[in-house]
């Protein structure tokens, strides 16, 4: 007898179920607490399943919109943002915020609807190879054919959209899987041999760089957006606190260390500042920690860190040496990485004068705008919101000017307050994002700092917070341009606007007004100063339309082809 049950299988517990039903106990079993969806004939069937299912289900008046919302919940929260839209347009119109999650590293799980597997390949109505189309913009991507396999892709498709560089998942699940029935495992086993990212550097790696602290006359850190998605802030101020080297941040890195913090340098790159970009020009140790070298933080490659040893922490093996020749390369997890340079302490460096010289530069060169009497400028405007926030707002922005006077005038104390479209660089962006990051955090203050040009490719949006009573304050920097071609054509294409001016708009406390939000139209800075006082600390969606100087450009400014070094705009 013991011996026949030595030899006797033990079959995992089954459960016999409907697809949709299997999909949604798995969401369940990953505490899924919101879904950002759009209903339709391909996922009717799951939909049907939705309407008695607990997970809060938030619906956007578009799908584009819907994941952007889920890509603001995930940046906020940390948890996977998960979408379902239908098959054929329903799941074309989300392949723009795919790219966007991609490149920004944001973890998503996606779900969209197909059509039967027996017409797979007609061109059947709403058909579209989404699969093939989003290959290219997916960390991982595949199509359900088999009822049981169900629980086993979704516990699979998020520990990939949140492991390792977290990034978006689709799941294509095509209409009669979710409506049949079959049985399928309770709590099934995932196995992903080719899937196995690096957490823990190697330990001789750490070494060589603390090693190189040591020697180093002229050290930076660079700090990205990896930082934050380790939750590893509070070690990266203790890092640079311990060794006494000073901070620079990406553009998504911000955040990651206090602005105010004595070694904190501000932002690098197109439109960073004066120090934080000359420090990265003059350094003779480069410690990248959590960011990719994009174009935008780099300028013309030949000028950036030319006289640097390069030492790159990233979880992701393909971005070390992918831009910039790597001397040190640490693959791992930003915080493991961190607690291990801690621990190792080393002989700190001597570079007291490079420390007075960072010093000097903040002093001399700080962020600058001209005042132009009773006119409304944006860098006043982001002045007072931060004023009147006390620093502490979640800021969602679109893309272009306004984008960046954010990330120049609101100097973020905390990590995770800060929501923008950093490698696409996406308009219509903000709002929707702005959505998901009050949703994830309903007690929070979050700012919506938006364009008047990326806010109308948005709008309907605005039919959300009014449904859900979110108490988004929606800040629109409104110039009647699309500001950021505006200032490029007139630097560089010998002020020929070709149409970046926006003569005509709708009047935007009218369309506020017609989905029942209070709306302020804003030209001077007493107004602003008057207006924010009354409408930031209520729990009402507000929407404030600040008429800012039209020409206005964003400086400093970094041209195409052009080094760190090789600012303009900066203050004389």
């Amino acid at each position: 007898m013991l011996q026949e049950a030595a030899f006797t299988e033990v079959k995992a517990e089954k459960q016999t179920a409907n697809g949709a039903d299997l999909l949604l106990d798995s969401l369940k079993k990953e505490k899924v607490e919101v879904i950002f969806g759009y209903p339709g004939g391909a996922v009717l069937p799951i939909y049907d399943k939705i309407y008695d299912c607990d997970i809060f289900h938030v619906l956007p008046r578009h799908e584009q919109g819907g994941i952007h919302a889920a890509e603001g919940y995930a940046r906020i929260s940390g948890k996977a943002g998960v979408v379902i839209a239908t098959s054929g347009p329903g799941a074309t119109n989300i392949v723009t915020g795919l790219a966007d999650a991609m490149m920004d590293s944001l973890p998503l799980v996606v779900f969209t609807g197909q059509v039967a597997t027996g017409v797979i390949g007609t061109d059947a109505f709403q058909e579209a190879d989404i699969l093939g189309i989003t290959t290219p913009i997916t960390k991982y991507n595949c199509q359900v054919r088999n009822i049981e396999d169900i629980p086993r892709i979704v516990k699979e498709a998020f520990h990939i959209a949140t492991t390792g560089r977290p990034g978006p998942v689709l799941i294509d699940f095509p209409k009669d899987i979710a409506a049949g029935t079959g049985e399928a495992p309770v709590d099934p086993e995932i196995s992903l041999p080719g899937y196995q990212p690096t957490i823990e550097p190697n330990y001789l790696q750490i070494r060589k760089l603390t090693e190189a602290v040591s020697r180093a006359k002229k050290p930076v850190i660079l700090a990205g957006a990896g930082v934050l998605f380790a939750k590893a802030s509070h070690l990266l101020q203790e890092y640079a606190q311990q060794q006494n080297i000073p901070v620079v941040n990406t553009l998504l890195g911000l955040g990651s260390f206090p602005a105010s913090h004595p070694l904190s340098l501000g932002l690098a790159g197109m439109h960073g500042c004066y120090t934080a970009n000359m420090a990265l020009y003059e350094c003779d140790l480069l410690i990248n920690i959590g960011a990719r070298f994009d174009d935008r933080l780099t300028g013309n490659l030949k000028h950036f860190a030319p006289n640097a040893t390069v030492a790159h922490v990233d979880i992701d093996p393909a971005e070390i040496g992918k831009n910039v020749p790597t001397a040190i390369p640490i693959v791992g997890d930003a915080g493991e990485a961190l607690k291990m340079l801690i621990k190792q302490e080393g002989k700190k460096p001597e570079h007291s004068q490079w420390m007075e010289k960072l010093e000097g530069w903040k002093k001399e060169y700080p962020y600058w705008y001209e005042e132009e009497g009773s006119v409304l400028k944006p860098q006043r405007v982001m002045e007072m919101l931060y004023e009147q926030t006390n620093g502490d707002a979640i800021v969602v922005t679109d893309v272009g000017q306004h984008q960046m006077w954010a990330a120049q005038y609101y100097p973020f104390k905390n990590p995770d307050r800060w929501v923008t479209s950093g490698g696409l660089g996406t308009m219509g962006f903000g709002l929707p994002a702005a959505i998901g990051a009050q949703i994830a955090e309903p007690s929070a203050r979050v700012v919506a700092v938006l364009g008047d040009a990326g806010f109308q490719m948005s709008t309907q949006e605005l039919a959300v917070i009014r449904e859900l009573n979110l108490p988004v304050k929606i800040a629109i920097f409104n110039n009647q341009s699309l500001g950021m071609v505006r200032q490029w054509q007139q630097i560089f294409y010998e002020e020929r606007y070709a149409h970046s001016k926006i003569p005509s708009q709708p009047s935007f406390v009218k369309l506020a007004d017609a989905y029942d939000i209070k709306a302020y139209q804003i030209t001077s800075e007493a107004e602003a100063k008057e207006i924010l006082e009354q409408v930031m600390e209520n729990d009402e969606p507000v929407l404030l339309d600040f008429r800012i100087a039209e020409n206005e450009n964003v400086y400093p400014m970094i041209a195409p082809g052009k080094g760190l070094h090789e600012m303009v705009g900066v203050k004389k």
